[in-house]
């Protein structure tokens, strides 16, 4: 994971991003353990209670279940829940602004193909 912090957002939303992004990159999989409270907040100089928060929201998520005692865990289907998502969340959020800046460019679906080496 990164070290570094940006101001745009709070620091555990920044966090639990880092780990939906490990999850889908296929980084933590399906049962992995996330890296415990202490060390993460040791390795990144974070208050105990930042990383709490940022995995809490990962189980509020159902994206990692907490094993007493044992640890923060990967849900099953984590990754598939992930992706269903933010693909979501790009068709609601970002498509549309895509869409817009393609049609004041001239643009068509055809000639991003082309650019990628495609074919339409």
């Amino acid at each position: 994971m990164d070290r570094q912090w940006d101001d745009s957002k709070p620091i555990y939303r920044q966090l639990r991003d880092r780990v939906v992004a490990m999850i889908l990159e296929g980084v933590l999989n399906e049962g992995d353990p996330l890296p415990s409270v202490r060390t993460v907040a040791t390795d990144y100089r974070l208050n105990p209670l930042t990383v709490l928060k940022a995995y809490q929201e990962l189980v509020d998520e159902q994206l990692v279940e907490m094993k007493r005692g044992r640890g923060m865990f990967v849900n099953a289907g984590a990754r598939e829940l992930l992706l269903k998502n933010e693909r979501q969340k790009f068709l609601d959020d970002e498509w549309p602004r895509l869409q817009e800046k393609m049609q004041l460019l001239g643009l068509s679906p055809k000639d991003l193909l082309k650019q990628r080496g495609g074919k339409p």
